[in-house]
Parts: structure tokens; sequence; C-alpha cells
């Protein structure tokens, strides 16, 4: 079995949460039945380690982690294994924090770790990225005073006819230092992390981690920041409710999210 062990990547929102943002019986199965063939399953999102931790247990899994795209990856259950986190430098944070001010955003969010500072206070928010009462409490008032440290990520809530506007912006005067992508609707937030961070880069450490190549990495996704995930993973698969793009670089296409796509594949891509 050794030699033909897989490294199973998991893409979280649209992907292996069904739109209730629930996991379904059948996807839960085959994940297991997957585990216990002696595959490696790894969760591989934008969300932080605190609104992904929920799913990482109710599948049970001891492996890894990649949160904020890459830029934090590393091991919920395992204190002594080498994390990497690679936050973007406070000054660019701070030039990005002017300019939104002057451009008059709704909001913006900044995470350390899973730390979280808000600019403005807004229930709305709140409850989006409080996913339980143990979620370690916000920091609300003034990024510029209140944000000491490299933050992991930074996010705007635009108005929405600025949005060309800020990412114009982004591209004219961060592009060698920062990532920016956005959200789907109804949620037009623009996520910003340091240059360079992608999923990919979290499967190329625990491909090399797992002694795995290339081509038996399996990856799922739906979005635009699973593009480089699914380009880099030997057998990419994009969900059924994917992105025309990511279906485009995609090795493979599968039902969606909806309709258990990731239990449908791996039943017979592993024939378990």
């Amino acid at each position: 079995m050794e030699t033909k062990r897989h490294l199973i990547a998991l893409d979280l929102d649209g992907t292996l949460l069904t739109d209730k943002k629930e996991i379904s019986e059948r996807t839960k199965k085959t994940v297991h039945k997957a585990i216990e063939a002696g595959h490696v399953v790894v969760i591989a999102t934008g969300r932080p380690h605190r609104a992904s931790i929920n799913y990482y247990h109710n599948l049970g899994l001891d492996t890894p982690m990649v949160n904020f795209n890459g830029a934090l990856i590393h091991h919920p259950t395992d204190d002594k294994w080498d994390a990497l986190h690679n936050p973007m430098p406070i000054r660019t944070a701070h030039k990005i924090i002017d300019a939104c001010y002057e451009l008059n955003v709704h909001n913006i969010l900044a995470e350390v770790k899973d730390e979280v500072f808000l600019d403005q206070y807004s229930e709305k928010i709140i409850d989006i990225f409080q996913s339980t009462q143990n979620d370690p409490p916000f920091t609300i008032g003034s990024l510029k005073n209140e944000l000491k440290e490299d933050p992991t990520s930074l996010l705007i809530h635009p108005k929405e006819e600025n949005i060309k506007e800020i990412r114009a912006h982004l591209d004219d005067f961060h592009a060698e230092l920062i990532e920016h992508r956005k959200w789907g609707a109804p949620w037009n937030i623009i996520e910003i992390v340091k240059k360079g961070m992608n999923k990919a880069v979290g499967l190329q450490k625990l491909s090399h981690y797992y002694d795995i190549p290339e081509e038996r990495i399996i990856a799922f996704g739906d979005e635009d920041n699973d593009l480089e995930m699914i380009d880099y993973a030997g057998v990419g698969v994009a969900m059924g409710n994917a992105i025309e793009e990511l279906k485009a670089v995609a090795k493979h296409v599968t039902e969606s999210n909806e309709e258990d796509g990731i239990g449908i594949f791996l039943e017979s891509y592993l024939k378990l």
C-alpha cells in the first residue's frame, strides 16, 4: 500500500461543505475509507484556524492544516510540528489601511493567526467570524492604533462602487508585496495576504513532509483561491459548482458540493 499513498487536499467552502456548511454523510464515509486505506487527508482553506477546526475534528483528522490560503501551515494537534507563518509586513498593512480610510470603505479587519482586529464595530461581521462562543474576542477600534504585529491577512469590506478602484490601487502600489482576491457574493470582501502565498505553497510543504510526489496529490476546489492548488496537484479536481477558470485548469470535474462530489470522485479514483 505504501507506494500508492495519496495526499488528498480538501477546500472547505463550496467543496467539502454543502451550502448549509455541513459535511454530507456519504463524503464523510468516503473520506474515512480513504484514511483507513492509508491515504493522507488535509484541509486547505482560506479560513483561519478557528473557523476550520470543527470540520477537522468532525473528519477525525490528525494531519497538518493549511489556513489563510497558505499564509499559515500548522498542525492543530501536534505542537512540535514546525509551523510556517508568513504574514505581510505591518508597514504595508498600514499603508493599505490609510488608502482604505481615504476611499471610505465600510470596514477593515486584520487577523494575526487567530486574533481578530476590527476597525469599526459591526454586528454582522462579528456574527460571520465568530463561529463559536469560545472564539477569542475581537479587538475593536482603529486598526492604525490597535494593530501592532504583522497581520496574516487583511480583509476589506468595500462599498460596492469602490471595489474596482481599491483593487487597482492595490495593484498599482502594492503588487510586489501582496496578493488580493475577491470573495463571492453576498460578501464582496477583498482578502489580502503576503505575496506568493497560495494553497499550492501549503501542499508543497506537506508533500515533502509526507514524501508523496505531485502525481499522487488529489486536490478539490471551487473558487479562484484554489487555482494554484488545482494546477499544482497531479490530480486537480474542480467541483461541478466551480468557476469556469478552475474547471479549465483542472484534470477532472466532479459533481457539485451539494451532490457528494468529493465522495463520488474518491470512491471511483481510489477504488474504495
